[in-house]
Order: C-alpha cells, then sequence, then structure tokens
C-alpha cells in the first residue's frame, strides 16, 4: 500500500509566499507523526510526501516557487492507493484540496481519508456549525456575523468565521467596544463562555464514532490576543460517557465526518459546550499514538479495530 500524506503548509501549499515559523511548526508536528506512523504499519510499502524546497525532507517532491503545487499534489495522488490530507479551513483551503485530491484519486480507485465536501463546508464555517449544532439541540456557543451580534453584557470573543486553530482570535472585556465589522464579513462574535478549555480526538469509521482522546487545551491570553499554547493529550477521562455520546451526537448531526477529526469543547459546571468542529486532523495527532500505546495510523485507515485502553497523558508544546 503507497499512502500519499499531502500536508499543505508544508508540502507546498505556501511556495512563493512567507512561511510564519508557528503555522509550519504545528503544521510539522502532524506531518511527522503521520509519517512515523504509517512507516510503523507493515501494510503500509511506501509513503509519499511533497515538501516545500525551503524545507526538503529525504524523498520528498520539492516544491519550487514557480511550481504548481496542485499540479504536483494531483500526480502524487494518481500514485497512491490512499491519500491523507491534513489543510487549514481558512479560505475553503480544505475543502478545495479534499476535492481535487478526490477528483485525481478517483480515476485510478485511490482512497482519500478524509471528511465529505459538505461536512467540510459546514465545520469550516462557525456560523454554519453554530447553526448546525443549534439545529439538532446541542450545546455549543452562540455566534453571530459581527455586524449583527447582540449587546451582551460580559466579555465577547472575535475570530474568523472561517480561521484555523486560534487564528485572529481575540478577547474583548465586558464594555469594550467591538471592531468594526469588515467588509468582507469574516469575523464571528461569541459571548464569552468560562469553562475548561479541551477538545476530543474522534475517529468516525463506517459509521461508528469513538472518542480516542480527551485532550486539555493551554489557553494563552496576551493583549486580548488568544493563543494555543500547547496541549496535553489524554489528559482527561471519560468518566461517566458524556463526551462520547456528545462526538456521536455531532457526527450525527454534520453527517460526512469521517476518519480522525476534532471537536473543541469547555467543559463547564453545566456540561461540555461545543466550540467548533475541526473536519480533520488536528494537533493532537502529534501525541495520539502515545497517549493510546498504538498505532493511530492504522486505525484511521481501518488497518486495526483494537478498542483502545484508557490514554495515558503526553505533553505538547507548541511556539
Amino acid at each position: 500500500m503507497r499512502v500519499f500524506v499531502c500536508e499543505f503548509v508544508t508540502g507546498g501549499g505556501l511556495a512563493g509566499a512567507a512561511l510564519p515559523a508557528s503555522l509550519v511548526a504545528e503544521a510539522a508536528l502532524m506531518r511527522d507523526a503521520m509519517r512515523a506512523d504509517l512507516a510503523a504499519a507493515p501494510e503500509v510499502g511506501a509513503v509519499l510526501l511533497a515538501a516545500d524546497a525551503r524545507l526538503p525532507l529525504p524523498g520528498a517532491r520539492l516544491i519550487e516557487a514557480a511550481d504548481d503545487p496542485w499540479a504536483v499534489w494531483a500526480d502524487l495522488a494518481r500514485q497512491a492507493d490512499v491519500v491523507w490530507p491534513v489543510a487549514p479551513e481558512t479560505g475553503g483551503l480544505l475543502g478545495r484540496l479534499v476535492r481535487q485530491l478526490r477528483d485525481a484519486a478517483e480515476g485510478v480507485g485511490a482512497r482519500v481519508v478524509a471528511a465529505t465536501s459538505q461536512a467540510i463546508e459546514i465545520t469550516a464555517s462557525k456560523l454554519e456549525t453554530a447553526r448546525c449544532l443549534s439545529a439538532a439541540g446541542l450545546p455549543h456557543i452562540p455566534t453571530f456575523p459581527l455586524a449583527a451580534a447582540p449587546h451582551w453584557p460580559g466579555p465577547r470573543v472575535t475570530k474568523p468565521d472561517d480561521g484555523a486553530g486560534c487564528e485572529d482570535t481575540r478577547l474583548w472585556p465586558a464594555g469594550a467596544p467591538l471592531p468594526a465589522a469588515q467588509a468582507d464579513g469574516r469575523l464571528v462574535a461569541q459571548p464569552f463562555v468560562d469553562g475548561i478549555p479541551a477538545s476530543l480526538t474522534v475517529l468516525t469509521r463506517a459509521g461508528r464514532t469513538r472518542v480516542l482522546t480527551v485532550n486539555r487545551q493551554h489557553i494563552r491570553v496576551d493583549e486580548g490576543r488568544i493563543t494555543l499554547a500547547g496541549l496535553t493529550v489524554g489528559a482527561l477521562q471519560d468518566t461517566d460517557g458524556r463526551l462520547s455520546r456528545l462526538a456521536a451526537a455531532v457526527a450525527a448531526a454534520i453527517d460526512g465526518l469521517d476518519g480522525l477529526f476534532g471537536i473543541d469543547i469547555l467543559l463547564t459546571p453545566d456540561g461540555p459546550v461545543v466550540v467548533e468542529v475541526n473536519p480533520r486532523l488536528t494537533t493532537a495527532y502529534a501525541g495520539l499514538g502515545r497517549a493510546l500505546g498504538l498505532n493511530p495510523a492504522r486505525l484511521a485507515l481501518g488497518l486495526d479495530e483494537t478498542q483502545p485502553g484508557p490514554a495515558r497523558p503526553v505533553e505538547i508544546a507548541l511556539p
């Protein structure tokens, strides 16, 4: 089996543009964990990779500034049996990548490990995600376009509707004026919800949804700017099954989520509240194998049906 790992940031998606150090570091963590896990899987004969020429990797197809990365990725997809894409949702990148890789893979019968285009479209928008969760009666943070945000009495949060991670996410104190609405309407506003920041690493295959780990997120707030400083994979346990039920309900509400994906939540005194859904592999993957004591790539590709036991905590620091 030949597996093409198509990681957007390190794999040439920013060829000819600046390479933000923090973004590259986080993307490389995921890519390298995927490479290592696939290399350790006996069913995998080769791992295919593309790499930005400024970030060379042995054996990878290098992409220079003048190259068309989409054409290179399509060519590599046609050489693979399985294609595993990872990209930020920002600007529709993940959706475009999955669509183009599926088009390329279809002609050779390769399988793309990703959510459906419809599920990606919903979860790439915080507004659409909130509407979908609301329709299903699931606990979530109320989300509004910035120009239509209610006058909440407490602190508020603004972020891009299609942002990935903590991109341009800011905390505004109670009473502080929010920024002016942008012409493109990209920013959304939410009331600040107090709780323990956490995330669920979830696996859905063949209609079955399982929470693999419950991760504690380490959030930093610096002059209102919210960033993810790191996380502890497997830090928390789903002792009463509430989080597993929530993950299954989210997967049922957003049809088409498949493979490994993440659900960001807040653990409040009244129960878990969904912040957003990441329809792709997340940074927690970098510690997933060590936390579970097994190979998560084999789980994601359907090569292992083992039910993982309780996870052990694994720390991941981010720059």
